[in-house]
């Protein structure tokens, strides 16, 4: 196992054995838990699922409430204020504007209600609490292993460049995954060709800006540094539309059974796995330690805030099989479909 997964799997034990190790549970209470956008099926489909499960074992008599802003700011305030008048007593937050959201954490806190950031920090108002992967850690591993991989591939830095794709301007963590995502880059000698800021990360803006960037630099381009699956998705739409071949290799982030499928059949060269379920876990124990009137313990500070940050690991197809069938995180029957069969038995999943 390499010094990634290791680290993946130690956050995952200790997670565990701190959740278990919760013996007090709350007797009852109102917790919120408000996610940004659905431009991502994560949140449906395993942020909530994790959060609403952990809660149901730490804290039985507690209401949980979920809504999802659709990446509307407007919508989250409103969704916001709805919550305190049901009753929240803490509120799981992962921002649609980061900015914005100091707002609506005064707003929490002057009522004495406690605001754990989620996935997306704070940095203009303190939260009570913030959990999430270690963005900018992603951003680096990421693009480092591209970097990596284009030398091992023998692609001169002068035959070209790369693309950098970054997630929505008004996220704070999309601006922690574009830092790593330079320090990445600036680990080969590989230059940015262009770099674009994706508005709410909607995967068609970015395929937009590939298509575009694509005209104009044509088979300059050597690699392409997407922040995540969605905008990762629309470059490689884009080079496809434009009838690139062979593909550069795209990066991605959040393991979609999209992206994965796209790297078996070898149009995607990685992506990182982040089991939500993980940080989902840790939120649900930081809330029901607030609702017990409990100080949760810090392991590290971000924007002022005590933070618990989680290290993922980089995917590609010579460890997919390892990191995602073995670990269960999709199975085989989810990704080995149609035209992705092959591609599966050549990595020996099927």
């Amino acid at each position: 196992m390499n010094p990634m997964n290791k680290k993946l799997a130690g956050a995952a034990i200790v997670a565990a054995a701190l959740l278990q190790g919760t013996a007090v549970q709350a007797a009852s209470g109102t917790v919120a838990f408000l996610m940004p956008d659905q431009a991502s099926t994560r949140y449906e489909e395993h942020d909530f699922p994790g959060f609403k499960a952990e809660m149901e074992k730490l804290c039985p008599d507690c209401t949980v409430i979920y809504q999802n802003a659709d990446a509307d700011v407007a919508r989250q305030q409103q969704q916001f204020n709805s919550v305190l008048t049901q009753g929240a007593k803490v509120i799981v937050l992962d921002p649609v504007d980061s900015s914005a959201a100091a707002s609506l954490v005064a707003l929490a806190q002057s009522q004495g209600v406690k605001v754990i950031a989620y996935d997306r920090p704070i940095p203009d108002k303190t939260a009570d609490y913030y959990v999430s992967f270690d963005n900018e850690g992603i951003g680096k591993a990421i693009a480092e292993s591209l970097v990596r991989h284009l030398e091992e591939q023998g692609i001169s830095p002068e035959a070209g460049g790369l693309l950098q794709i970054n997630g929505s301007p008004t996220d704070a963590a999309a601006g922690l995954i574009k830092d790593g995502i330079h320090a990445g880059i600036a680990t080969g000698k590989y230059e940015t060709l262009a770099e674009f800021d994706t508005p709410d990360w909607a995967p068609p803006k970015a395929q937009e800006w590939a298509s575009g960037q694509i005209t104009r630099f044509g088979d300059q381009i050597v690699g392409i540094v997407a922040a995540n699956d969605g905008t990762g998705g629309g470059a490689i739409a884009a080079l496809k539309a434009a009838g690139v071949d062979p593909l550069p290799p795209v990066t991605g982030n959040d393991a979609t059974i999209a992206a994965l499928q796209l790297i078996i059949a070898g149009d995607q060269y990685n992506t990182i796995s982040k089991p939500s379920e993980i940080v989902a876990a840790a939120a649900a124990k930081v809330a029901v330690q607030f609702l017990n009137g409990e100080t949760p313990e810090a392991k590290t500070t971000l924007y002022e805030t005590p933070s618990e940050l989680f290290v993922p690991a980089v995917v590609t197809r010579e460890n997919l099989k390892e990191e995602i069938i073995d670990m269960g995180i999709q199975t085989a029957e989810e990704l080995c479909t149609g035209r992705y069969a092959e591609g599966c038995k050549e990595l020996g999943i099927q």
